[in-house]
């Protein structure tokens, strides 16, 4: 379902990626991995066409998405929902016309029909009716994630991206989002792509894990084969050792 071969990118001097390889099979959970600058977001936002890429190719269901027109690009994003990290609600609009904005916006759909559908999602990820007419501010952090991954399924995308979806939430919701994620992926038989450095997240919700280091994918397999990856930098980092082959850039006084 996405494909990217030697994806390069670089923002001046820095070099984010230095040849990305990436496979996604249809209905495949993958979670990548790696540290604060490593490349995870401007890997899914080079997907998206939101940053372009140096060189390489990315392909989303067979095409190639790299130089595609406004209007292809379009067609192709209807593939997609997103669950950003930090939910990134409008708050001017109320909790169901968050969840309804791909279907009104970009499907022209009637807000009534559209209500109707945001009300059940709403219900699907476990928020009463009621809390469709309360604004995103009203909510907690927790009830903001879960109107966010209402939104990302409400136009049953093939394709759903997960950005840190636990992150700043306490350990016993952020795996109630995990459970939830599960669920309304199995539902959908989507393709998932997930970025976030929470271990447990990674293992719940991964069929397959890869780690990106310095802008390289320099592990990739199934979630079990993770504690016996036989990589120093994957075994660093999924035990949070601050000593190892990673080394952080520290600025010191």
């Amino acid at each position: 379902m996405i494909e990217m071969h030697e994806v390069t990118k670089a923002f001046g001097p820095k070099q984010v990626l230095n040849g990305i390889n990436l496979t996604i099979k249809k209905g495949q959970s993958l979670v990548v991995i790696g540290g604060s600058g490593s490349g995870k977001s401007v890997t899914l936002k080079c997907i998206l066409g939101i940053v372009h890429p140096d060189s390489g190719s990315i392909k989303v269901d067979g095409q190639e998405v790299t130089g595609l027109s406004a209007r292809e690009r379009k067609k192709v994003l209807s593939k997609f929902g997103m669950l950003f990290q930090s939910a990134a609600l409008f708050d001017s609009l109320p909790v169901w016309q968050n969840v309804a904005f791909g279907l009104i916006q970009g499907k022209g759909m009637k807000k009534a029909e559209a209500k109707e559908i945001a009300i059940e999602k709403l219900r699907r990820v476990g928020l009463t009716p009621d809390v469709g007419d309360l604004s995103p501010a009203e909510l907690s952090g927790g009830m903001q994630k879960r109107v966010g991954l209402a939104r990302a399924i409400a136009t049953e995308p093939e394709i759903i991206f997960f950005d840190e979806p636990t992150t700043g939430l306490d350990p016993i919701m952020a795996d109630v989002i995990n459970d939830l994620i599960v669920e309304c992926v199995t539902d959908l038989g989507a393709t998932t792509l997930s970025i976030t450095h929470d271990m447990a997240s990674a293992r719940k919700i991964a069929d397959r894990i890869t780690m990106i280091y310095e802008g390289r994918m320099i592990w990739e397999g199934d979630k079990k084969e993770i504690d016996v990856s036989g990589n120093d930098y994957v075994d660093q980092f999924i035990h949070g050792r601050a000593h190892g082959p990673i080394q952080m850039q520290l600025l010191k006084p």
